[in-house]
């Protein structure tokens, strides 16, 4: 297992490289995220030594003990998941970036329990672009508002948005659906009047036609780890 992290890790850097300089960007502007949910401490540690710094966990309780045995290690901890009412304090805690907020009372919850001594707490608002019941995030329709919500929360730092996308027949149908996703971020951006930097789109089988469309994060499990293990 480790050899093959290690090889899909340089692959993935590789080809985010690749399609950074075929799209006209800067190579280095796209993030490599690390789903690391449903994936051991082992294969963590693993692709820590391949170079990843940033690993995304879904579920507070699964992450704590990642934490804890992994405390040493200068890593980047990105909260992708639904996020509970219960477990804001833990996520507002141990967490530099949320990628999944849809609620204004969630946002208030964590900026409330974000601790002073730490930087504000870097979030992305989900959004359910085609309102699938299945999915977590907020109405396309309702995103302003709880945009504006966010902004007035000093311990929270918006940085953008993030979708998962309905899956597409080809890449160029992605493509679109990503474009489309990122000049709504665009326009959320100038309404407001601020500066959006962070467009958190694109898995394991669309992060190229994500980054072409504009994301900065892309969040690769299954490309990296392989099937979970836990």
């Amino acid at each position: 297992m480790p050899s093959s992290i290690n090889a899909q890790v340089q692959h993935l850097r590789e080809a985010i490289r690749l399609t950074e300089i075929e799209a006209g960007r800067t190579p280095g502007s796209v993030q490599l995220l690390a789903v690391s949910k449903k994936h051991s401490i082992q294969a963590i540690q693993t692709a820590f030594d391949a170079g990843l710094r940033h690993f995304g966990e879904s579920t507070w309780q699964e992450a704590r003990d990642k934490m804890h045995v992994l405390k040493a290690l200068p890593i980047c901890w990105h909260f992708i998941g639904a996020i509970q009412s219960n477990k804001t304090k833990y996520i507002a805690k141990n967490f530099s970036w949320v990628h999944s907020l849809c609620r204004e009372d969630i946002a208030e919850s964590l900026n409330h329990a974000r601790p002073e001594a730490l930087p504000p707490l870097n979030v992305c608002i989900q959004v359910n672009l085609d309102n699938e019941a299945t999915k977590s995030g907020v109405a396309l329709n309702k995103l302003e508002t709880l945009a504006r919500a966010v902004l007035n929360y000093p311990r929270l730092c918006l940085r953008g948005l993030m979708i998962i996308p309905k899956p597409c027949v080809d890449e160029q149908s992605s493509y679109e659906q990503f474009l489309n996703f990122s000049r709504e971020q665009d326009r959320l951006a100038k309404n407001l009047n601020i500066t959006l930097d962070s467009l958190s789109m694109g898995m394991s089988h669309d992060f190229q036609p994500a980054i072409r469309a504009g994301s900065t994060w892309v969040r690769i499990g299954q490309g990296i780890f392989g099937h979970p293990e836990l």
